[in-house]
This record gives C-alpha cells, structure tokens and sequence, in this order.
C-alpha cells in the first residue's frame, strides 16, 4: 500500500514538473522580450526541476539519494532566483530594449548605470526611518 502511494506521488511530481518545465520552453519561446522570458525560464523551470527531483527523492529507496535530491532542489532555488536577478540587471544596464507593450519603466530615470546603483534610494530610505533614528543614531531634539 505504501508502495502504490509512492508510486502515485512520484508519477504525480514527474508530470507536474514536467508540464512546468514544458510551460518554460513554450515561454522562452513565445514571450517577447529578454525580461519576460527570464522570467519565464526562472520561475517555471525551477519549479519544475524542482519538481522531478522531489519525484527521485518520493521514489528513492536510499536516504542518500533522498538527501541529495533535497539539497538539489535547495541549491536550485536558492541560485535560479540570483542567477535570474543578475541577467536582468545586465540586460537593463546594457540597455536591451522592453518590449513595446510594456506600460510602465519603474527605473527609468533612477538607475545610475556608471555607479550601478539607485539614484534617490539614501533619501527615500531616510525619508521612512522614525524621528530620531538617523543613521548615527541621534535622539530628537527636544529643545527645537
């Protein structure tokens, strides 16, 4: 009975990460510019790797085998999202294009492509801080 369950776990992941992994191929295919397919290649093919390796770690009798499927779909989701971040960055910095229908370029105007930093992000983030908690951490005034 326990076998049968594994069984069907494991066929259920291998289907499910497979039909994710389907969807990312289809999606770096079909989306149109470099933003949308990374998109589209980080998040549904991370899942679906991630997916099959759980279906092996299900399926596998060896605790081994179990240990390094899960340290597999650890690693896996803990560099897809860096790795995606990063090729976004430098495709926004070399300056590829957005895809004509995109609405709104939030970055537009803030991204300081020689530093390589946010432009206005030290105002902002003081701007949030309570009163009396500057960087140096001063006290308020009382007297003023």
């Amino acid at each position: 009975m326990i076998g049968l369950i594994q069984e069907i776990v494991s066929a259920a992941l291998l289907i499910i990460g497979t039909l994710l992994l389907l969807l990312a191929g289809i999606g770096i295919l079909r989306l149109p510019d470099i933003f949308l397919r990374m998109s589209a290649a980080s998040k549904a093919s991370s899942l679906g790797a991630g997916c099959i390796l759980l279906a092996v770690a299900v399926s596998a009798a060896d605790i081994a085998i179990t240990v390094r499927a899960v340290a597999g779909v650890l690693f896996l989701f803990l560099t897809a999202p860096v790795a995606s971040h990063m090729i976004g960055r430098a495709a926004y910095m070399i300056g590829v294009p957005l895809w004509k229908g995109m609405v709104v370029d939030e970055l537009k105007g803030h991204y300081d492509t020689r530093r390589h930093t946010l432009r206005g992000v030290d105002r902002a983030v003081s701007s949030r801080q309570p009163r009396g908690t500057g960087p140096l951490g001063d006290a308020p005034d009382a007297g003023r």
